[in-house]
């Protein structure tokens, strides 16, 4: 299936993202004509920190047709199209749809998108690391890495270029920032680069040294030959939604998603366990939880040549995942920068770049030193100090 969005219907409205039920209504018009709009409940879904997003429905027994779904709209972040393609967006939902890896789309809109609600509940952090779900996440996301894509411009990993373009935001809002000073009072420019002043050499690093550590990633990360598959790239536990009545996950929210390393999505996956708003990296999964994770991935992504899995494949790509999961806390804690300056959205951006970024470096070294090639009888030591025979707490 070749890329294309033009069959996807737009409707050239922009809702108001403080008062968005006039423009939600007028959308619900469109795409549910047979509704009573005096009768729409709205629901908004508070764990996103890039976007806004509301569920649409009417009662069971005030539907024209009593199977009509719950319709989901989607507020783009303030400022988010500075980093996030929304076209390619768009035509990735709609590829994933046709292949039965995401939702319908309904519309696109100037401002956010409208898709089909999934039955279930996002998972929480405690079912993450229960076996018989993780491995429904596993096996889902060989089954997004097996899709192909005919005539596709490009297979290139996407992150360094989307790390390049964040580090280069970031940089281009800080001398906008230092510009903008000088029309300020001088109590007010001195305050700000005080303030400034804490973030950059307290909270996180500066441009300079997040530059350094990205071109240190690439070199290293690069050799590893990691396979460029389709992947989710942002599959933190609220865009996991578990049907607990027919046993499946299904994947939702696919605005990062293009061609990326295979070990970044994993590694990356590995990393949102430790959650978001209330980060903690002693939820960081073991060795044994990744390694049962990693093996029912290879079951899946090997479906289609039948081989077996041996011990050897799953060690070679946990040292992998390792590795990318460094430059995902590296990409994390620079896009939050970044939101710290840009966003709208009550959540402090700024402490959880810096959570992002304090476990990247308290585990560059020991990771970048891991030998892919380790025979599967070597003890790793990964992941937070823990001992790995306390592995099989986490499948309680």
């Amino acid at each position: 299936m070749e890329l294309r969005c033009s069959d996807i219907p737009h409707v050239d409205l922009e809702i108001n993202e403080e008062e968005p039920e006039p423009g939600i209504l007028e959308l619900l018009q469109i795409l549910r004509p047979d509704w009573c709009l005096e009768q729409v409940y709205m629901k908004s879904f508070t764990e996103g920190i890039t976007n806004r997003l509301i569920g649409c429905f009417v009662r069971p027994d005030q539907r024209p047709d009593p199977d009509s779904d719950l319709v989901l709209v989607r507020l783009y972040g303030r400022h988010t199209d500075l980093f996030v393609d929304r076209s390619r967006e768009v035509q990735m939902v709609r590829l994933l749809e046709s292949r039965g890896c995401g939702p319908k789309i309904y519309c696109s809109f100037r401002n956010g998108i409208s898709y089909e609600y999934l039955p279930g509940a996002p998972l929480s952090d405690r079912l993450l690391t229960q076996p018989h779900i993780y491995r429904l996440v596993a096996a889902e996301m060989a089954m997004l890495h097996l899709v192909q894509i005919k005539n596709s411009e490009s297979e290139e990993p996407v992150l360094w270029k989307k790390m390049e373009h964040l580090l280069n935001l970031i940089q281009m809002n800080q001398s906008e920032e230092s510009q903008g000073n000088h029309s300020q009072s001088e109590e007010s420019r001195h305050n700000h680069s005080q303030s400034e002043s804490r973030f950059w050499s307290g909270l996180v690093p500066g441009p300079e040294v997040l530059r350094t550590e990205m071109v240190l990633l690439k070199s290293s990360l690069s050799r590893l030959r990691s396979p460029v598959v389709l992947c989710h790239n942002d599959l933190l536990t609220k865009n996991i939604i578990y049907n607990k009545e027919i046993g499946t996950v299904k994947f939702i929210d696919f605005e990062y998603c293009d061609f990326n390393y295979q070990a970044f999505d994993i590694g990356n996956h590995f990393n949102e366990f430790a959650g978001v708003s209330d980060l903690d990296y002693s939820r960081y999964p073991s060795p044994g939880l990744q390694k049962d994770w990693i093996t029912t991935y290879l079951k899946n992504y090997s479906q289609e040549t039948g081989s077996e899995v041996t011990e050897q494949e799953v060690t070679r790509l946990y040292v992998h995942v390792c590795k990318f999961s460094l430059a995902s806390n590296l990409f994390w804690g620079m896009w939050a920068i970044l939101q710290s300056k840009l966003s709208s959205i009550d959540f402090d951006f700024r402490s959880y770049a810096a959570a992002r970024l304090k476990f990247y470096f308290e585990k560059r070294d020991q990771y970048l030193d891991l030998d892919p090639d380790l025979g599967p009888d070597r003890d790793l030591e990964l992941g937070p100090d823990r001992d790995p025979d306390q592995d099989s707490n986490l499948y309680k």
